[in-house]
């Protein structure tokens, strides 16, 4: 009696178990259910702080710095200001890191500023080797270097100028971004050339993708620095854009960023941006 009674409860219990199983599994397959699941982690992260070394180039105004290998033009209406940085080539990685940030911070020299201070700065153009130099030798930004040829603004903030080259500190920090991407139109009706400003998160692109209010999406080719570009005809065409983080792999979309009638040399506005 004992027994069958036992038995009857495990088969009630085993019974409600499966039950209630299939329900989950009703809930989680059936179009249009309602279920919550964990959010991913997204965004990017901060880096481990890294042992390198910086420089600076140009003087208080930081003209020099304008135009660069990224191509974001005047760093000022470009919203870029004077807070920027050429990276060597070990860091530039042929383009692929322009829009990047980073903290910088001197450390253990005589010429660092009181307090260690940490200064923030978004790469924006490309420090070339000097093989006529040794790399412990003015040839800084040399292979296999990680080097930061800092505005002087910039370089400022973190030690006496007149040290000329200080050891440093350093960590990629997310880009924090007022807005949306921006898109600066170069080239003509069947060759579209687009540079793209203001990337928040990785402030990096890895690859970009264009549709016009007539086509499908079409992959577009990393001209240099931070530009892409399309061998279509899109004009007439409203136009979108996917982008893909090069760091976070994250993928967004900018609808209709663009009217049909776009201009080259305009600046249009989307209205998503990475975090």
């Amino acid at each position: 009696m004992a027994r069958s009674w036992r038995s009857f409860m495990l088969i009630g219990f085993l019974s409600t178990i499966l039950t209630w199983s299939m329900a989950s599994v009703s809930t989680f397959a059936s179009p249009g259910a309602s279920y919550t699941t964990p959010a991913p982690a997204r965004g990017f992260q901060p880096s481990s702080w890294t042992v390198a070394h910086a420089t600076f180039y140009g003087d208080e105004t930081a003209s020099e710095t304008m135009g660069g290998a990224c191509g974001y033009g005047n760093l000022f209406s470009s919203g870029y200001g004077t807070d920027t940085v050429a990276l060597s080539s070990t860091l530039f990685k042929d383009g692929y890191a322009c829009g990047t940030c980073y903290q910088i911070k001197c450390a253990q020299a005589t010429a660092c500023l009181k307090g260690n201070p940490v200064t923030t700065v978004t790469a924006t153009n490309l420090c070339p080797p000097n093989w006529a130099k040794d790399s412990n030798a003015g040839g800084w930004c040399n292979p296999p270097r990680s080097h930061f040829d800092m505005s002087k603004p910039a370089f400022m903030k973190i030690a006496n100028w007149k040290a000329g080259i200080v050891p440093v500190m350093y960590r990629r920090v997310p880009c924090v971004k007022s807005g949306g991407l921006r898109f600066i139109f170069q080239g003509n009706g069947y060759w579209l050339l687009v540079y793209v400003m203001n990337v928040g998160g990785g402030g990096d692109i890895a690859s970009m993708w264009v549709k016009g209010s007539k086509t499908g999406w079409i992959s577009m080719s990393h001209n240099w620095g931070a530009s892409y570009q399309a061998f279509s005809t899109l004009g007439g065409q409203s136009l979108s854009f996917k982008i893909t983080s090069y760091t976070t792999k994250e993928t967004i979309v900018a609808l209709n960023v663009a009217p049909s009638d776009w201009s080259v040399g305009v600046s249009y506005k989307a209205s998503v941006n990475f975090r």
